[in-house]
């Protein structure tokens, strides 16, 4: 064996670690999502109703800091993803590679400013002195505004999350040390965040949840193919020697 051979090896071996984390990051942060950002919410929050809302929150007010919680998961793991997805990925174009993080980033960002709004309704509806001058009727009120604030953030955030996983989705796509059809997957679903953010945007009857189906798809292929499967690591030592 060379000793060109032997440096190899470790990093190889890191790199194949980095994908199975980036399949565990994948399936804490779908748990972490679903619990946090649709069971929960779609369980208290009355879209028309303030007074049910404000009802259904004070009655369950552990399940809605849970909802809190679950999002907190998700987000650090979107963060450590944003990371280890570079790592995965720059060796095909590093540039790029990079671009598509910070578009990840800022995505995650942007939810978490919702994610503000949603916990926001909470002492909103605590009873604080402070909030005496205002009638129960107006703090139901105000709870929902802010939720409703969270709602739209989530909205924002599809096209940044979007674009980056239209990069990504290319460079995997490029890869060839990961299967060309999950790159063409996540481009597809990235593609499909951002035409619901733009119909949203500019036109939200047209704005139908058929869009996001795509991204639902690629990311739990994308987690079971890294954690059964990881990176084809002489196609990834073929590239870095490129």
């Amino acid at each position: 064996m060379s000793k060109d051979q032997c440096a190899a090896e470790p990093q190889s071996a890191s790199i194949q670690r980095y994908a199975k984390m980036a399949g565990v990051m994948f399936l804490l942060s779908i748990v972490g999502g679903g619990v946090g950002e649709f069971y929960i919410p779609s369980t208290l929050i009355v879209s028309s109703d303030a007074a049910a809302t404000a009802k259904n929150i004070l009655a369950h007010e552990s399940l809605f800091r849970w909802g809190f919680a679950a999002y907190l998961l998700e987000a650090t793991c979107d963060i450590a993803l944003a990371l280890i997805l570079y790592l995965l990925l720059k060796p095909v174009d590093t540039s790029l590679a990079l671009l598509a993080a910070f578009f990840r980033l800022v995505s995650t960002s942007v939810f978490g400013v919702g994610e503000l709004f949603y916990f926001a309704a909470l002492p909103l509806l605590s009873g604080s002195d402070y909030l005496q001058t205002f009638s129960p009727e107006q703090l139901n009120t105000l709870a929902l505004f802010s939720l409703k604030l969270y709602g739209y953030c989530g909205e924002i955030f599809m096209v940044f999350y979007g674009v980056a996983s239209l990069l990504f989705g290319y460079l995997m796509f490029r890869s060839r040390y990961l299967p060309r059809f999950l790159g063409a997957l996540l481009a597809l679903g990235g593609l499909g965040f951002v035409t619901h953010n733009l119909a949203l945007v500019l036109a939200p009857r047209y704005a139908f949840s058929g869009l996001l189906l795509p991204m639902v798809i690629s990311v739990l292929a994308l987690t079971v193919w890294l954690l059964v499967k990881g990176i084809d690591i002489p196609a990834w030592e073929e590239r870095l020697a490129k």
